[in-house]
């Protein structure tokens, strides 16, 4: 009797290594999770933190303040 992780594992296993179209299939999911992540981070999410604080002490007030900060109601 095989434990189920390892019939769920070979499962896979053998399904990725009979696949033809879905290796290229993954190869653009990869790319594309690539360029989400390391390339638009980049150009639109700076390190806001790094460049409007020069302490660690400031930057953990400002965190500190932004979290219990009571919310403004939308009116």
């Amino acid at each position: 009797m095989s434990h189920p992780l390892a019939n769920v594992y070979i499962f896979y296993r053998d399904g990725f290594r009979s696949m033809t179209v879905g290796r290229t299939l993954w190869k653009i999911i990869l790319i594309k999770l690539f360029v989400m992540f390391a390339v638009l981070k980049l150009f639109f999410f700076p390190n806001y933190l790094n460049t409007n604080f020069q302490t660690d002490e400031q930057r953990a007030d400002h965190v500190l303040e932004q979290i219990i900060r009571p919310a403004v109601p939308n009116y």
